[in-house]
């Protein structure tokens, strides 16, 4: 196996992932309720051009624009027999432009949840939903994908299950989970809980994604750090602030000088691999790169240190950090997720 993620971490202390792409193609005309997977098609121009600019922003890593491409979701949009077409293209396309970048730039196969609920809750089988998930893998490697990477995942079952069915592929695999609900994924699981996951199924990295925020991202990042071995590679990708209603479209409020700390103490956390979720843009991306070129990573940052530069985490999260785990102490779900400082509604993947 050709393992360019391993060699190139082998080479550098840090990789910038890049930023959003369903709220970046937003911009660029995509409506809401259409499958961006189909642009790879139709509009594989515009695809490109995103991936160039994150590019030029100084990623590392660009994921390809698969997030919903599997056949449960693109039978939403009567395009499940288009699964190997569309995730094909999504890699060819960012192999194309990350080839063109004059140094190295990986492709990531992004690879979402099914929005099926695994049984004994739901009605998909752990086999179906890993069977969906090599399909997609292998139109994602057949594209030109370096690693394939597991995002904005909530449950243990869904997330061994895509593993699974990347790994048949034999190319790398990353996954990171959304921890949007009071510290843990809306399913229950703990930033420790992915630790665990991660050291029993050989990722080659593991982290957080989505969620509610940077604050909340970085938070999560110690929580796996924490229960982690040393040399467990770690992501973060967090949202660009929190999203708002603005004359008739959602927008994030994020600046780019937050994302710049956020970038630096994610850093702090243990991140290796570090980029932006939705509604980060080339130019949050940017700021970002020229926060952490030449910075040398402090201690370990507590709730206290998160939240004097990113806004406030959860009450769970918080708990958690301070290693505190049962319901009356605020870390279980169910209990209050109030913010001692404002609040955060929570997003969608974009």
């Amino acid at each position: 196996m050709n393992d360019r993620l391993t060699s190139l971490l082998a080479n550098r202390e840090w990789l910038l992932a890049d930023g959003a792409m369903g709220s970046n193609l937003f911009d660029r005309g995509l409506v809401s309720g259409d499958a961006p997977e189909l642009w790879n098609v139709e509009h594989p121009e515009r695809i490109a051009d995103l991936h160039r600019r994150f590019i030029e922003a100084g990623a590392d890593i660009v994921l390809t624009n698969s997030f919903g491409g599997t056949r449960h979701r693109l039978k939403l949009h009567r395009a499940e027999d288009r699964v190997g077409e569309l995730n094909e293209a999504a890699a060819r396309i960012a192999r194309g432009e990350a080839d063109r970048a004059g140094r190295p730039v990986l492709v990531a196969g992004s690879m979402g949840p099914t929005g099926e609920i695994l049984e004994p809750l739901g009605s998909l089988s752990a086999a179906q939903a890993q069977a969906a998930f090599a399909e997609q893998a292998a139109a994602l490697a057949r594209g030109g994908a370096d690693v394939l990477w597991i995002e904005t995942m909530s449950s243990v079952e869904e997330t061994e299950a895509a593993i699974a069915g990347a790994r048949s592929t034999g190319l790398p695999v990353v996954a990171t989970l959304s921890f949007d609900t009071n510290g843990r994924t809306m399913m229950g699981i703990t930033p420790a809980d992915l630790a665990r996951l991660a050291e029993r199924n050989h990722l080659a990295a593991c982290g957080s994604n989505c969620g509610v925020g940077a604050a909340e991202v970085v938070a999560s990042v110690v929580g796996v750090a924490n229960a982690a071995p040393g040399a467990t590679v770690l992501v973060a990708k967090a949202n660009c602030g929190i999203p708002r209603y603005v004359d008739g479209a959602i927008r994030f409020d994020g600046t780019p000088e937050l994302m710049a700390d956020y970038a630096r103490l994610a850093r702090d956390a243990g991140a290796r691999i570090i980029g932006g979720c939705c509604g980060t843009t080339p130019e949050h991306l940017a700021a970002m790169r020229a926060a952490l070129e030449g910075y040398s990573p402090g201690a370990r940052p507590d709730g206290a240190a998160i939240e004097a530069k990113l806004g406030a985490i959860s009450t769970g999260a918080s708990a958690q950090l301070r290693g505190e785990t049962s319901r009356e102490a605020g870390a279980a779900n169910g209990a209050s997720s109030r913010r001692r400082r404002g609040g955060a509604a929570g997003t969608v993947k974009s």
